[in-house]
């Protein structure tokens, strides 16, 4: 026993741990705070005293995030390739390559971007009622869509400085970044929704400019921090631009595999959307609750996810796949066992936590059986998450989108429509599709983690 508790301790100790913690610690609250933050935001709809207006509100934010998220996504993809080029070229000690990898993502970024805004600027209703919204809600949420579509494009440019920093190992300063804008998010929130101080209360389009403020502030210090000469990645706007195809390719083997992932992704919730949606208002409202809760448990896997790309992609740009596969492993039982614990959490606090978004008891009883349901589905959702992140590092990005297809597009699909409309079991048989997706992506992706090929992949 002795024995057993110093190989502990150890381990705990280990350098292999001090690096996946210095990673992955400032992503972690980064992006704790910032679920915490839009939980916050969603508490505050949630709470506005005309509860038909709260309930619609709620249901607004939801139904305009998956197509905001989808576009996010695809932009994420191509962050996911800038992050594993950069993180090959670090651990090479090809630093010279690395600021026109960056410029690359930032100029497709706002290519992909621009379009997309545009598009969702013009048809907000015809998409809010192709996601199954609700006529009251459709009315409430029309303008909170449109204004968002604004900071959806400075998210965009932002995710992708955010997502070349991580690369090197630099997440601190996203973190310091993101934290700034998000509390100066709340704070509008709280100004604008309400109408303190007397400043009129705009309701739902009051959280949408305090969102666009937030993003533009961010945006600033993001591009301010590069160009102050601190950051190991060098970015100067006088460097000229050299487009180039290799650069091209490498992106677009890693980004492409990663953004129809996105794609299958999010058209798999925009199906289940569309199924859990006509249970009617207060029982969506309840659903996106809890998804904005469970938000919170997936940046758990998120941050060690980016912790074990980064590391990854370095070790195998050192030509070390040995202690790729050490930072992969270990990375996932850390995480792994934070995922348990915030499961049984999650479990017996349903009840607690759900109150704090909205006192309809209705709403506070569903949302509450959806979040026991993904209590039992933390460790296997987060060893996924985490083990996805460092087959992304490496650059095989196939075997995630395949999971995924298989996973959301139809297990969680087909599952939500037999429990849902055959069975009749209400939110509990939509959470329930949610966990058979969960367990089944996490078998695939431990199965192809198992077989090595992910140590093979050449990005340039």
């Amino acid at each position: 026993m002795g024995e057993e508790k110093q190989t502990d301790i150890k381990q705990l100790k280990s350098p292999i741990n001090k690096e996946i913690m210095n990673i992955a610690w400032p992503v972690l609250i980064e992006l704790v705070l910032s679920s915490l933050f839009g939980m916050i935001n969603m508490m505050m709809l949630g709470n506005i005293a005309d509860h038909a207006y709260a309930a619609a509100a709620v249901s607004a934010v939801g139904v305009t995030n998956q197509p905001l998220f989808l576009g996010l996504s695809v932009v994420q993809a191509l962050n996911i390739g800038g992050t594993a080029l950069i993180a090959r070229y670090f651990g090479a000690g090809k630093h010279d390559r690395m600021e026109n990898v960056m410029k690359h993502v930032m100029i497709i970024s706002m290519i992909l971007s621009a379009p997309l805004a545009l598009a969702a600027f013009v048809y907000s209703d015809q998409i809010m009622t192709f996601m199954g919204a609700q006529p009251d809600t459709v009315e409430v949420g029309r303008l909170y869509f449109r204004i968002i579509c604004i900071s959806y494009l400075l998210q965009s440019f932002n995710f992708s400085i955010s997502g070349s920093l991580r690369g090197i190992g630099e997440t601190q300063i996203p973190m310091g970044v993101n934290l700034r804008a998000n509390f100066l998010n709340v704070g509008g929130n709280a100004l604008l929704i309400y109408g303190l101080f007397g400043v009129p209360a705009f309701g739902i389009e009051g959280a949408a400019i305090s969102t666009v403020v937030a993003n533009t502030v961010a945006c600033f210090l993001l591009i301010r921090y590069l160009r102050s000469g601190k950051s190991k990645l060098n970015f100067s706007f006088a460097h000229p631009f050299h487009f180039s195809m290799k650069t091209m390719k490498s992106l677009a083997k890693i980004g492409l595999p990663s953004a129809l992932e996105q794609l299958v992704l999010r058209s798999g919730m925009i199906l289940f959307i569309q199924i859990v949606s006509g249970l009617g208002t207060v029982v969506f409202a309840a659903h996106n609750i809890g998804m904005n809760i469970l938000t919170l448990s997936f940046t758990l896997g998120q941050a060690f996810g980016i912790a074990a790309s980064s590391l990854v992609g370095r070790a195998l740009g050192a030509g070390d796949a040995n202690l790729a596969e050490k930072y992969a492993s270990r990375t996932a039982k850390i995480g792994s066992l934070w995922g348990a614990i915030i499961g049984v959490a999650f479990f017996f606090g349903a009840e607690y936590i759900v109150s704090f978004y909205s006192s309809d008891p209705e709403i506070i009883r569903n949302a509450a059986i959806a979040i026991r349901v993904a209590a039992i589905t933390q460790p296997f959702q987060s060893h996924q998450l985490i083990v996805a992140g460092s087959l992304r590092g490496a650059g095989d990005t196939i075997f995630p989108l395949i999971s995924t297809f298989l996973g959301i597009l139809i297990i969680r699909v087909a599952a939500a429509t037999f429990f849902v409309q055959v069975l009749g079991l209400g939110i509990l048989g939509a959470w329930l599709a949610v966990m058979l997706d969960q367990i089944i992506r996490w078998f695939l992706i431990a199965m192809r983690f198992q077989s090595g090929k992910w140590k093979k992949m050449k990005l340039a």
